[in-house]
């Protein structure tokens, strides 16, 4: 298939390492050494550095497994709300290039640059790279550019030339550029389906793009043809700028330790339903379906569910919920790992359908809206541990990470 040199362009950026790279930002010792950041339970690997990923340390890790391959890394604990001050400041950057930008996660987006060539008389890869030298220059971040005529072939362009890199990939050098990807780098071609794919001998993207349709509808479905039309140059996905609804919204974490004590595990879930519901508040979601999951001992996961006559965000009731569902589940003896709870069914606020016997629910709810968004403003503010439900206080850190968070300079991003 022949297509033109730009039929359309989209840049993909996507921050190297941005929690470690967050964490170097505002503690300039830790420049060279390897660096893991640790989940809100210290448990497992959220990000890694290069170095540390090159020593066999994989993110979802248990912590005391990546110690043993890398001893003497760096592990520090996630502080989510220092990055996203600098990825609210990364994006903002990239609305000053394009007023079409897609917020795809934290740390990486998409940039509708069709028809700007004209308006920064510069080509679309000038662009990209202005865009990376600009970022690096304004916040410290390095991040890898990947420009192309769609958003796969983007974000494959940048995730080729890392870090701090920039692939453009016009539409007469897709070819060239597919035969040097193998089909695991295609977003979304894990190893089990590359693994089927060269049963069939699709080994590379190249190959893979040039298979019969028919081919690839039986063996991808759907999600295979969409991939295989952007590949060729046809773009299906265009930017998104106002976030789809998500599916489903959870706070589970471990508890740390194992318990048998139902009321150390209750203010562990009152916990996950207070950060649930203040990024319910924040985002300006409602939901009217609940679970909550307990993950035992033995590793089994227990999960119970209750669908609400109305969608809420009211903290009040999402906690008298995640308890009635946490004594249902409970049994006598039971050993927990792990809580969470989950929402489903959500949608914005506002838009909920009343419940035919709780006429009054919608009014209340707006009458506390305030309150919550006080509280979502002082968390935003001071720091998410500066107000919490009193029934999760029988959830204690351990000490280890007393005082740990701020034993250095913070770092302000204005």
């Amino acid at each position: 298939m022949i297509i033109s040199d730009w039929p359309g362009a989209i840049a993909h950026i996507d921050a190297d390492c941005f929690f470690a790279a967050c964490e170097r930002l505002r503690r300039p010792d830790l420049a060279g050494r390897p660096i893991c950041v640790l989940s809100s339970q210290d448990a497992c690997i959220v990000a890694k550095t290069y170095d540390a990923k090159a020593a066999g340390i994989t993110t979802g890790m248990p912590v005391w497994e990546a110690r043993k391959l890398m001893p003497q890394a760096v592990y520090l604990q996630a502080d989510f709300r220092f990055y996203g001050l600098l990825s609210n400041k990364l994006f903002a950057i990239l609305r000053r290039f394009s007023p079409q930008v897609e917020a795809y996660s934290i740390d990486e987006g998409f940039v509708d640059l069709d028809g700007l060539r004209g308006y920064w008389r510069m080509g679309y890869g000038e662009i990209g790279d202005a865009i990376r030298r600009t970022i690096h220059q304004e916040t410290g971040l390095t991040v890898s550019v990947g420009v192309s005529v769609t958003r796969t072939l983007a974000k494959m362009a940048s995730e080729a030339n890392k870090p701090n890199g920039l692939s453009v990939v016009s539409g007469r050098h897709i070819a060239e550029f597919l035969s040097g990807q193998a089909t695991r780098d295609i977003p979304g071609i894990g190893a089990r389906r590359a693994a089927l794919l060269g049963k069939f001998g699709l080994h590379t993207a190249l190959e893979f793009s040039r298979a019969p349709e028919a081919q690839v509808q039986r063996l991808l479905g759907r999600t295979g043809m969409h991939l295989w039309h952007e590949l060729n140059g046809q773009s299906l996905f265009g930017i998104q700028t106002a976030p789809a609804l998500p599916g489903s919204m959870a706070r589970t974490a471990s508890l740390g330790e194992r318990s048998s004590d139902i009321r150390l595990v209750r203010s562990h879930l009152s916990h996950h339903c207070f950060r649930l519901g203040m990024d319910m508040v924040a985002r300006g979601y409602t939901a009217r379906h609940f679970s909550v999951m307990l993950r035992l001992g033995n590793f089994e996961h227990v999960t119970l569910a209750e669908h609400l006559p109305q969608a809420t965000q009211h903290l009040n009731i999402m906690q008298r919920t995640a308890t009635r569902l946490l004594h249902g589940l409970w049994r006598e003896g039971m050993v927990v790992n792990a809580c969470g709870i989950v929402a489903t069914q959500i949608a914005p606020a506002g838009h909920a359908q009343a419940g035919l016997f709780a006429p009054d629910a919608g009014d209340r709810e707006t009458a506390d809206l305030p309150l919550w968004q006080a509280m979502q403003a002082m968390r935003s503010r001071f720091g998410n541990s500066i107000i919490r439900p009193a029934n999760s206080l029988l959830r204690t850190a351990p000490p280890a990470r007393q005082g740990r968070r701020f034993g250095y300079p913070l770092f302000v991003c204005r």
